[in-house]
């Protein structure tokens, strides 16, 4: 496994992150067989971990944090916090309430004293970004976690977030962690150019597309939209949809590519993401051993300036042919009253 500094931390992490959202009740429920895939991961290579408090309402964090019992200091542990846990008011968002409530939260789920990356999971239009950074620079100071960063931050909001934090002489998000897969281009136009730009450290996820690029779904052949992902999303699936067909037109071509090189579909799409210069580590998640171990098959594979030129012949360099884990449309898109002047105020005269 190689492995590459986290943007400016200092921390060395695997160039495959392991990450955890399919270890809960929805994903695999096994907790004795989560632990057993964690364990194989680290005894491939694999140092850096992520979860979130929110997969599976701290379930998650539990299996992590019983999975690193005695391995703790030989792993890069990442978290996140935002979403709401629980019922009730102030149990969610990136407020200096509740992330305080929140790390303390999952530190004991993990059964830790530190957190080496404190991910805040989505912005929060309703809190100011210097109340966010102030509590999170105060946590390292604490010594509960060692750096913090973003997730799904469009570069606007990354860039603000910047100037905010040398203004007040603050800490910095250190890392980002957004989509990004050979279906969902769109970040290397200004997100990753943003984030080599302030030195960030980008650990990205999806790269299987949501399950695009794994194989199973295939042009002309039936869906079920009754087990799997599709009954998460059903509409992303429907090969009625003219913007699926283009993405199972894609996937066609890809798996010809794949099997040109001799690899298989999953490792081709994983071994395009840590091949971008602004990519620190590729996030895999696996539910199964099988998963994982058909995945680190592929952590050796190089590609060559022939696969990536064909790549970019059939999803263009920023193109996305398919990106439902985007971050909502900003307020300035969906709130009308950004957009438009009182009606007595709209004519120049």
């Amino acid at each position: 496994m190689r492995y590459r500094t986290l943007g400016g931390t200092g921390m060395e992490v695997s160039a495959y992150c392991l990450g955890t959202m399919m270890f809960q009740a929805v994903g695999n429920p096994d907790h004795d067989d989560c632990v057993r895939i964690i364990h194989t991961a680290l005894d491939q290579g694999i140092n850096f971990v992520d979860t979130a408090d929110m997969y599976g309402q701290g379930e998650s964090e539990e299996i992590v944090g019983r999975a690193l019992q005695g391995r703790r200091d030989d792993v890069v542990l990442a978290t996140k916090v935002h979403f709401t846990m629980g019922e009730g008011r102030n149990r969610g968002g990136n407020s200096r309430r509740w992330i305080i409530k929140a790390v303390e939260d999952s530190l004991r789920r993990l059964d830790t004293d530190w957190i080496d990356l404190y991910q805040v999971h989505r912005p929060d239009p309703s809190t100011d970004i210097e109340e966010t950074l102030s509590v999170l620079s105060d946590l390292v100071h604490q010594g509960k976690i060692r750096a913090f960063g973003c997730s799904t931050f469009p570069a606007e909001e990354i860039v603000e977030a910047h100037h905010v934090s040398e203004r007040r002489s603050l800490g910095r998000f250190r890392t980002e962690q957004p989509p990004y897969s050979i279906l969902a281009r769109g970040i290397e136009a200004a997100l990753l150019p943003v984030c080599q730009r302030y030195g960030m450290g980008v650990l990205v996820w999806s790269p299987l597309a949501f399950g695009f690029l794994t194989g199973k779904y295939r042009k002309n052949q039936p869906v079920d939209l009754a087990t799997g992902r599709p009954t998460i999303r059903p509409e992303l699936f429907d090969p009625a949809n003219a913007e699926n067909a283009a993405k199972l037109d894609a996937v066609e071509q890809l798996v010809e590519l794949a099997e040109s090189i001799g690899c298989t579909l999953p490792q081709l799409a994983v071994a395009f993401t840590v091949a971008h210069p602004a990519v620190t580590s590729a996030i895999i998640g696996p539910r199964t051993m099988q998963q994982l171990e058909d995945l680190l098959k592929g952590a050796a594979l190089t590609l060559d300036d022939a696969t990536l030129d064909r790549i970019d012949e059939i999803v263009p360099p920023g193109a996305n042919l398919f990106n439902p884990h985007a971050a909502s449309p900003p307020r300035a898109l969906t709130d009308t009253a950004r957009r438009r002047r009182p009606l007595g105020e709209r004519a120049a005269s």
